[in-house]
């Protein structure tokens, strides 16, 4: 069986750029890497993610709207591929659901939980990535985009929320999680993550 990792973050942590690094330097080691995101990864999922970040929706449709787009990525890629003995870096998975839609939107946490244990009950990533920021770093490194989407676009109260979300995940399940201080330069972070590709 392959591992399951995912990079997590509000905009602007920097996860994205250090993934396809991440992955290069897992693929130089021999390993079978698959690279995916969410929401999207499937024809369908991309779909989504266009609706997802650019149609005004009420905060429990953009929780639903997540989740199908979660369940077909996991049926069509996530699985198939570990069964196959791939490993699997995902940009975003459901912690990102929790932190946005619960921490950012404010949607009741059990209804996440009810929805995260009919989606996917028996997967969880085996290491979660956390790219954290503080929001007002996150936010300058948005300013140069000319192209914000829907959640970018959100003031810097939604965001803390967002960060607030991130961490009570970390709290619930600390041994998931490597939390990486993103405000450090992109040297110092990706000595970090050399550090982290020795231990997997």
């Amino acid at each position: 069986m392959g591992k399951f990792i995912t990079f997590e973050g509000v905009d602007g942590a920097g996860k994205s750029t250090h993934l396809a690094w991440f992955a290069d330097a897992m693929r130089q080691r021999g390993l079978d890497v698959v690279i995916t995101r969410e929401p999207g990864g499937t024809p369908l999922g991309e779909q989504l993610r266009k609706i997802l970040l650019n149609q005004p929706m009420s905060s429990g449709t953009e929780a639903l709207l997540m989740f199908a787009a979660r369940l077909e990525h996991i049926e069509q890629v996530i699985k198939p591929a570990l069964r196959a003995g791939k490993w699997v870096i995902s940009d975003r998975f459901s912690d990102a659901s929790f932190a946005y839609q619960g921490g950012g939107r404010g949607l009741d946490w059990d209804k996440l939980n009810q929805l995260e244990q009919w989606v996917h009950p028996d997967l969880q990533p085996d290491l979660t990535l956390f790219f954290d920021v503080p929001v007002e770093v996150a936010r300058q490194r948005l300013a140069n985009n000319v192209s914000l989407d829907r959640f970018e676009q959100e003031q810097a109260d939604f965001f803390e929320r967002v960060r607030a979300g991130y961490h009570k995940r970390v709290q619930q399940n600390p041994q998931r999680y490597v939390v990486i201080d993103a405000a450090q330069s992109l040297d110092i972070v990706k000595h970090k993550l050399e550090e982290i590709i020795l231990t997997i």
